[in-house]
């Protein structure tokens, strides 16, 4: 009898890309109603690189006991394993290669009925590619970027705003003591929202982000003028992403073995020039990286991946394969994979948020807000 057919009995799951908070609350709102409804949860090490080399365990109860508040993934993950996309050294030479066959073998051989991936727009491509083999997938959105369209958020990225939120707390008041503009970096790649919404929750007198072009103009101003009215120091919240108007993103390395191989870093020292440059003000600079992404999940990501997790796999008892659950409103939905990859949810000068900051005197490096 197919998978497509019989009654589910097996339950594959990974985690895929970067770590973030909240992944194994996931994990756990998974395993333990699958255990309860007497199915075998299989948990792929290391994420589609575990699907690809055939690295798997079976997760009991004990497994997923008390890791509600844990970060990071008990099963590892993976942001160069992509089936379709990977890397091998062969001559000293990075060969891409298609191993998306090997995948779906390990997930035959492991008579799964369907798999569970955990993780974000990347995550959520491979695993439509894998549905259109005829792969059984469910998806279950992550990434503290906050990018994917269709759902309203994704778990991680309160935590990662908290972060940055507590961050520009603790240099506040080093920036006052000595009198400073401070700039700090985010992640968030081409999506502004850790920057937008940790910049808000902060305090941040300038936001910078990718989707809003600054002029240099508008931040030495900014700067300038907070110094004269007698505001002795200034925090700017920059997202990686961020690049000045007709100017481009800086770049701080190209990894081949990723399937978007751009490493983004450096935008915060870069801003942090240009103001002590051309202001004269004492200029600092923090770079947050991986702090983002640590840690233990927020209580709104702990109930969120609960929420998310317990929704997939009564979407797999139900045999509701190809969709993503999706938090719309305060409720949670689902919807198709490939309605999730469509487009990027990016931030818009329309946006509330955005709004919101500017209403409060927030500079964005531009007078058309």
């Amino acid at each position: 009898m197919s998978s497509s057919k019989r009654k589910l009995k097996r339950i594959g799951i990974l985690t895929g890309g970067g770590d973030c908070p909240g992944l194994n609350a996931v994990i756990r709102g998974v395993a333990k109603p699958a255990h309860d409804n007497g199915l075998t949860v299989i948990g792929i090490i290391d994420g589609f690189e575990g699907l690809v080399k055939g690295k798997a365990i079976q997760l009991y109860n004990k497994d997923v006991s008390g890791i509600l508040a844990s970060g990071g993934t008990i099963l590892g993950s993976s942001n160069k394993g992509d089936p379709f996309h990977w890397p091998e050294l062969v001559n000293n030479k990075i060969v891409i290669r298609d191993k998306s066959k090997e995948a779906m073998r390990n997930y035959e051989a492991w008579n799964l009925d369907v798999l569970i991936a955990i993780g974000g727009d990347g995550t959520m491509k491979i695993s439509q590619s894998l549905i259109e083999m005829g792969m059984n997938v469910i998806g279950v959105p992550k990434t503290i970027d906050n990018d994917l369209q269709a759902t309203d958020l994704t778990f991680g990225h309160d935590s990662a705003v908290y972060v940055v939120s507590e961050a520009l707390d603790r240099l506040h008041t080093t920036a006052s003591s000595h009198h400073r503009v401070i700039v700090l970096e985010t992640m968030g790649r081409y999506a502004g929202w850790i920057a937008l919404n940790g910049g808000i929750a902060g305090g941040a007198d300038i936001i910078l982000i990718p989707e809003i072009p600054f002029y240099w103009e508008a931040i030495f101003d900014k700067v300038m003028t907070r110094h004269m009215m007698g505001k002795k120091f200034s925090l700017v919240c920059v997202a990686e992403g961020a690049k000045p108007h007709n100017g481009k993103m800086v770049i701080k390395a190209k990894d081949k073995k990723r399937t978007d191989p751009i490493q983004l870093g450096g935008i915060a020292e870069y801003v942090a020039k240009m103001i002590s440059d051309n202001t004269n003000l004492e200029t600092r600079y923090t770079v947050l990286g991986h702090l983002q992404r640590g840690g233990s999940p927020t209580p709104f990501d702990r109930i969120l991946s609960t929420k998310f997790g317990t929704y997939a796999i009564d979407l797999a008892i139900r045999r509701k394969f190809g969709r993503m659950v999706a938090l719309k409103g305060s409720e949670i939905k689902s919807v198709e994979i490939k309605e999730a990859i469509a487009k990027q949810k990016l931030v818009k000068k329309t946006d509330q948020a955005v709004k919101a900051a500017v209403a409060v005197g927030v500079s964005f490096g531009t007078k058309e807000l």
